[in-house]
């Protein structure tokens, strides 16, 4: 017994010997062929390609955010669509889901930022850098939009350094100037030919927006710069003016509805089955939210008169946004409702129409016309639109039209106006014939007809820039179309209405300006937050303007 276990040790010691020249061994031939092995362009580590597409991904909107912010806030202040019934109340749940959304990707771009710093200087890498940044200014955009001045500058570098757990606010004069010169440098620095060397094809693989075509990421950076220099042109004009200015004379790529008078239909946009998602929130939005319908408001830019029958509706875009009650009829709840206005029920909203036996059943109290079930519920082809070349028609419209940047030109102005009249309603035309229900495959023009004659001549008709008495009405006309475009971007429509004060409204002018910090940074950055709000004007409520309002 004594002498097996001898022999037993033996054998151990001399595997264990075995075992421990191997690993030397290997650990030599590493670091011998270390340098060969090393790609100086590659990522360091498999998650780098992840991290861009996590970020990407934190473009979809979550369910809080369609259901507490968009549903029960911006469609009934921008008056898109009539809210029948505040049930809602507690919007710090959709705050809460926008600020945790942004800051808990801050740490992946910075992550981002700083190794694609330590790579070799390429064109390649530069293009990487591009599209961080363009991504970053989209997203900070929007939410500076909806809060005014927050933590950007020290945002997400937490994990290297606990000076920076609590971030300090910068404002939004700061970070508007700081996004709109990064986006001039991508605009600048983008080579659409520095595509084909490491590290850029493993890091295209992860861009599920244009699949790594840098001429589409060029185009989105200076639309953003149209977008948000007309948005701060009331309060600098001159910087404004100039940025305007410089893309148009020099002739910048940019997202375009029409070319000419061609159809281009150019947009950025998170399109759910490209992506390889379904956006299920999408629904569960609408349908436990159920208070959203037709205002009066939207219904008297899209139909001659209130016809139940739908008889009178000038604008194709009636069909895809809004659909008949219960009983089929065109029906608006009131933009300001008297007391007593009966509220709507039913289930309009509810998956059992995705059946072609049920697609009708809306619920005997649904008296009045809700969202268009294939916008709500399609969560393959239903797109979430970032920016259209629509949007770049009507901002051109406007820059012409006030001589904001360019020489007023009353003619150009009509011609942009009217281009983008033509690629909206085109565009969503487009949209709205390739939509199709996730469980039965019912697509939209098998179950949805839109009369032949309605097209973008026939809002034309009645929205032609001709059509207008005056300068102010001709102003409002680009706007309002501009809003009816933004129709499933409610922020962008109260962007607009902030603005302008000349979007289309029923009752008095806006006076919902943004919206509170969510109780998680008022609680755990207090410092920084009651200085914020002291900058902003002394109060965290929704009457306060945030800076680029006039």
């Amino acid at each position: 017994m004594k002498k097996q276990n001898i022999n037993k040790m033996k054998l151990f010691l001399k595997f264990t010997g075995y075992c421990l020249v191997l690993v030397l061994f290997f650990v030599s031939c590493k670091k011998d062929f270390e340098e060969i092995n090393y790609n100086p362009h590659g990522f360091t580590t498999a998650s780098n390609g992840s991290l861009f597409n996590s970020i990407i991904e934190s473009l979809v909107l979550s369910g809080n955010e369609q259901f507490y912010i968009n549903n029960e806030i911006l469609y009934k202040q921008t008056q898109l669509a009539a809210l029948t019934k505040e049930a809602w109340g507690n919007f710090s749940i959709g705050t809460e889901s926008m600020w945790n959304n942004y800051y808990r990707k801050m740490p992946n771009f910075r992550e981002l930022e700083k190794r694609f710093d330590e790579m070799p200087s390429s064109g390649e890498v530069t293009n990487m850098k591009a599209m961080l940044k363009i991504v970053l200014a989209y997203k900070t955009f929007k939410l500076t939009d909806i809060f005014g001045d927050m933590p950007f500058s020290d945002a997400g570098y937490g994990f290297e350094d606990l000076e920076y757990l609590r971030p300090k606010f910068d404002t939004q004069e700061s970070i508007y100037k700081y996004l709109l010169e990064d986006l001039k440098w991508c605009d600048e620095n983008i080579n659409d030919t520095a595509t084909v060397q490491e590290p850029f094809p493993t890091f295209s693989g992860f861009d599920r927006l244009f699949n790594g075509d840098m001429l589409q990421w060029q185009k989105l950076a200076n639309s953003l710069r149209m977008r948000y220099a007309m948005r701060m042109s009331e309060k600098e004009p001159e910087l404004a003016g100039e940025i305007i200015l410089d893309i148009i004379e020099n002739e910048r790529p940019l997202f375009l509805g029409y070319d000419f008078i061609t159809y281009v239909g150019e947009s950025a946009c998170i399109w759910p089955s490209s992506m390889g998602f379904k956006n299920t929130s999408l629904n569960w939005s609408f349908r436990e939210h159920n208070n959203l319908r037709m205002g009066s408001n939207i219904w008297h830019q899209l139909s001659v008169n209130d016809s139940i029958n739908g008889d009178e509706i000038f604008d194709p875009r009636a069909y895809i946004f809004f659909e008949g009650n219960n009983a089929n009829e065109w029906v608006t709840f009131p933009q300001i409702p008297e007391p007593g206005t009966p509220i709507s029920g039913g289930i309009p909203y509810g998956s059992h129409r995705d059946q072609s036996g049920a697609f009708q059943i809306k619920g005997e109290t649904c008296i009045y016309s809700p969202f268009n079930y294939f916008v709500i519920r399609d969560e393959d082809f239903m797109p979430i639109p970032m920016i259209t070349g629509s949007e770049i028609h009507f901002i051109l419209a406007e820059a012409y039209f006030r001589g904001i940047g360019l020489l007023q030109d009353q003619s150009l102005a009509d011609i942009e106006y009217m281009n983008g009249i033509n690629s909206s309603v085109e565009w969503w035309m487009g949209v709205a014939s390739n939509s199709k229900l996730p469980s039965s495959g019912m697509t939209f023009p098998e179950m949805i007809d839109i009369p032949d004659y309605l097209n973008s001549s026939s809002v034309l008709n009645v929205f032609g820039s001709w059509n207008a008495t005056s300068d102010e009405e001709k102003l409002k006309f680009i706007y309002t179309q501009r809003w009816l475009d933004a129709f499933r971007q409610p922020w962008e429509a109260y962007a607009l209405a902030r603005r302008t004060g000349m979007t289309p409204r029923e009752g008095d002018p806006i006076n919902h300006f943004r919206l509170p910090y969510p109780t998680s940074e008022v609680e755990y950055n207090s410092a920084n937050w009651v200085e914020a709000i002291g900058n902003q004007g002394g109060g965290d409520t929704p009457e306060f303007k945030i800076w680029w309002i006039p």
